[in-house]
């Protein structure tokens, strides 16, 4: 299974670092042109497009706040003005923001957290699909999270109930656009080697999610990427609506 991306464009949002770098680095070396989002982290997204540039690919970093709906549209407009087509969106802009009992949650953080997971979603999904549906063609991957599933780790609900509206999300839009030419999948990490779990998790906790995975270890970012690829393409034309869990066993469905 040779998989091949050559005159198509992939957007990836938080794509400075994590798993959002290696799946805009993998796209790439399957032969697709890459928008590299970011928001803050300008060196970081640099370095991901010079590391695509470095391969002999296609890349070119671009800044937006995906919480803005006004960011997005322009965030789509550049990406359009520069490539001519969108076939590809990975929704991966997403963070915990800080981990918290629900009680002690303010609705300042809470809003917060629905944001950078959930309403960024749901802009970039609503932005690019006219275009989309004007070609017949695209391929939208949501990112979830196995918390969507388990309910998250200590101080986490609120992540994990942002995680779960996007998988809801991701069948609702399945629906909507079946037969358009649009078709809409979502991953769930498990526990991956990331930033992420650096700022978020203590070293303990980090143990402790290890000693719940069959497989004894943490994920790599290219592990994720490579089942986003897997979606995005040919031989995933009749994948509709999934979230596929990538945890190394710790959920199995």
């Amino acid at each position: 299974m040779n998989i091949r991306f050559d005159g198509k464009v992939a957007l990836i949002t938080g794509a400075s670092s994590g798993i959002g770098a290696a799946t805009a680095v993998e796209f790439a070396k399957s032969g697709a042109k890459v928008v590299v989002n970011y928001n803050a982290t300008q060196a970081g997204a640099r370095a991901v497009v010079d590391e695509i540039h470095s391969l002999g690919g296609e890349a070119l970093a671009l800044q937006a706040d995906v919480t803005d709906g006004a960011q997005v549209g322009r965030l789509v407009r550049q990406s359009l003005d520069h490539y001519g087509q969108i076939d590809i969106l990975f929704n991966n802009a997403g963070t915990l923001v800080e981990r918290k009992p629900l009680a002690d949650t303010s609705e300042e953080l809470f809003r917060k957290i629905v944001n950078v997971n959930f309403t960024s979603t749901f802009l970039c999904c609503r932005a690019v699909i006219p275009h989309m549906q004007a070609r017949g063609y695209g391929r939208i991957i949501n990112m979830s999270s196995i918390a969507a599933r388990n309910g998250g780790g200590r101080g986490a609900g609120h992540y994990a109930a942002t995680k779960a509206a996007v998988l809801t999300l991701t069948k609702a839009l399945a629906k909507e656009l079946a037969g358009s030419g649009i078709q809409v999948n979502a991953v769930a990490p498990g526990v991956i080697t990331t930033r992420y779990h650096d700022r978020f998790s203590t070293t303990e906790l980090r143990e402790q999610f290890k000693s719940m995975i069959p497989l004894a270890r943490e994920g790599k970012p290219e592990e994720i990427a490579y089942v986003v690829l897997f979606l995005a393409s040919e031989f995933a034309d009749y994948i509709l609506g999934e979230t596929i869990e990538i945890n190394g066993g710790m959920l199995m469905d």
